[in-house]
């Protein structure tokens, strides 16, 4: 069962699962209409994917009866100015990466400058933040689809063994950062 309560905008999802079917180029193969299906969209740098990241496109998934999950990867030059340091793997292969996955209907890059522009031409109907997901753009993200005249359910899913699954752990950087 998914519980939610509103906490400013933004509600808290558990990470319960539910049987999803593939949608592949605006088709459904089950009976269901295009339109029952919910756009889903996630966000993030996948500079690996690991479990931790498994489950959040589990839960993000289990948000909709039939659900398609767009996963938006960060462009290097963003990922350099918010992390401080350049990712391991560049935006082609974490993109690759992202679209090869099985939970995965659609891999997309992230904006180069801001990023409401990708949101808008995505047009998802709900969009789910990693437990850990903070700053400049969650901070404005309700006012920036706003104002982009976009109306979409933001949820923060809950977090899988963070202790664990955290790319900085599993794969340290290089530089040290």
């Amino acid at each position: 069962m998914v519980q939610r309560a509103d906490k400013g905008g933004v509600a808290e999802w558990s990470n319960a699962l539910v049987l999803k079917t593939r949608v592949s180029q605006g088709t459904v193969s089950s009976n269901l209409t295009p339109s029952a299906v919910k756009k889903i969209m996630v966000f993030g740098t996948f500079d690996m994917i690991h479990a931790g990241h498994e489950a959040l496109f589990s839960a993000a998934r289990s948000l909709a009866d039939e659900a398609c999950l767009i996963v938006s990867v960060a462009r290097d030059t963003n990922v350099t100015r918010i992390k401080g340091r350049v990712p391991r793997n560049g935006e082609v292969d974490r993109l690759a990466a992202v679209a090869a996955h099985a939970l995965v209907d659609r891999a997309v890059l992230g904006d180069e400058r801001g990023y409401v522009a990708h949101i808008v031409r995505e047009a998802p109907d709900v969009i789910a933040l990693g437990y850990d997901q903070e700053g400049e753009y969650v901070d404005s993200l309700v006012t920036d689809l706003a104002a982009a005249g976009l109306s979409v359910e933001i949820v923060r899913l809950s977090a899988h063994e963070p202790h664990t699954y955290k790319t900085a752990k599993l794969l340290p950087h290089p530089d040290g950062a």
